[in-house]
């Protein structure tokens, strides 16, 4: 399959000031090239030297710019608006970046979710300070060269097609080390936002040390349907989970010695042979460190975005640090921490941070990505996996929502409306002008 470099990551976005133009410094009047092209005064002007470091880091900052917005995508479309040309312009001053993007029309219903997209992207890289994002309407010639190289794409793709929508937010959840509870997290997470009506994923690409169909309570084999692998379902509310893993293919207690080829192998069959139908989101609980198979993943679902999970002692967020570190060489976005085993809060209110605390705060303000939520340490969260019922979607003692559920439940909340809001499809025009412009050719 072909590869193509995405580039990182994003923070909480900003507003920006749709339609505005961009704005370009050229100088000041005593800079002007006079007679001939020269400087008046002099044959040559001098450049401090600071002026030329700006320059450089801004002109570097401009190619990890565009880098970045491989990894926005037309949703409707399939493709990076790189590749489809609705990047008209990237301009960078002195860590302010502008960038222009060029819609199928003024009014496409999905340019709010592509100016976030990029703002969110763009965001992510270290040097950036303000992003101001533009949008206009293409001309009739840039969007006939648009749909034809849509149209390119889709056939280059059909050869080796990955079975993932493109409207789906693929969410990979990391972590340093193993030990943090980043299983336990994908699956509530699953469970939470499943519980919101949304159709979620989970590809366990834990290949050697699968858990996700013991903390789901699942267990079958897996089918085949037109020569692609069914995921096993499980409805919750008017939502569903979906779930892939190694666990169905082995015996539980059976070691999986594979290495890294192999290792990319199977997650490449899990992205492109299995049939996931239409997702909302796509979690992909990844093997703890800095491994094969977070490489590879990069490289095959460039679209991706990180959750990074930690712990609250310093070690474990020093080891995260890594983690989010492989994910932005990898031009992944890093879109927020989670900060598991928070503290223990025993019956009678009082909160014990018996691994310390803030150690989640401190690996997102390090890494500038928003702390997405805490969860409290809870002994349910354990007996709930070992019990195949997961603690969110499933009532405690008396009926009433556990803290940690309640934590669950607000992290995929704020996923939802701000950290990766699910892409809404509301019939944008691109492929519909497309059809209109042929029957008008037609007749």
């Amino acid at each position: 399959m072909g590869f193509l470099p995405a580039s990182l990551a994003e923070s909480a976005p900003r507003k920006c000031r749709p339609g505005a133009t961009t704005r370009r410094a050229f100088g000041t009047a005593g800079d002007t090239a006079g007679e001939g092209g020269r400087h008046p005064g002099s044959l040559k002007r001098a450049v401090p030297r600071n002026e030329t470091s700006a320059t450089a880091a801004d002109t570097a900052l401009e190619a990890d710019v565009r880098a970045a917005l491989l990894g926005v995508i037309d949703p409707e479309l399939g493709d990076n608006i790189v590749d489809l040309g609705m990047v008209r312009s990237v301009h960078v001053e002195q860590g302010r970046v502008t960038v222009e993007v060029a819609l199928t029309v003024a009014g496409c219903p999905l340019r709010t979710q592509i100016r976030e997209d990029v703002e969110r992207r763009v965001h992510s890289l270290r040097s950036v300070g303000e992003v101001e994002v533009t949008t206009g309407a293409m001309s009739a010639e840039e969007r006939s060269a648009l749909m034809s190289r849509a149209r390119l794409r889709a056939q280059e793709r059909s050869a080796l097609p990955v079975d993932i929508p493109p409207t789906t937010r693929v969410l990979a959840i990391a972590s340093g080390k193993g030990g943090v509870g980043k299983s336990s997290v994908t699956v509530a997470l699953a469970m939470a936002l499943a519980g919101r009506g949304c159709a979620v994923g989970v590809l366990d690409a834990d290949v050697w040390g699968f858990s996700v169909p013991r903390l789901l309570g699942m267990e079958g084999e897996i089918e085949s349907r037109a020569k692609k692998m069914v995921p096993l379902e499980r409805r919750v509310g008017d939502g569903v989970v979906r779930v892939i893993s190694m666990g169905f293919l082995s015996d539980e207690d059976s070691a999986i010695m594979w290495r890294g080829l192999v290792l990319n192998r199977a997650v490449q069959h899990f992205l492109e042979d299995v049939h996931w139908g239409n997702l909302d989101y796509l979690l992909v609980d990844l093997p703890p460190g800095t491994g094969d198979v977070q490489m590879g993943l990069a490289r095959m679902l460039p679209r991706t975005e990180v959750l990074i999970v930690t712990t609250p002692p310093l070690a474990a967020q020093k080891v995260a640090g890594r983690a989010a570190d492989m994910a932005r060489k990898g031009h992944l976005r890093v879109a927020g921490v989670i900060e598991n085993m928070s503290a223990f809060v025993c019956e009678h209110g009082v909160r014990y941070p018996l691994f310390g605390e803030g150690g989640g705060q401190r690996l997102a303000d390090e890494i500038g990505v928003p702390l997405v939520g805490s969860i409290p340490l809870d002994p349910l969260v354990s007996l709930s996996g070992d019990a195949g019922r997961p603690v969110v979607g499933e009532p405690s003692g008396g009926g009433a929502r556990s803290a940690v559920a309640s934590a669950f439940e607000a992290i995929a909340e704020r996923i939802l409306l701000d950290i990766a809001p699910r892409v809404e499809m509301s019939g944008c025009t691109a492929r519909m002008l497309d059809a209109v412009e042929k029957a008008l050719g037609a007749s």
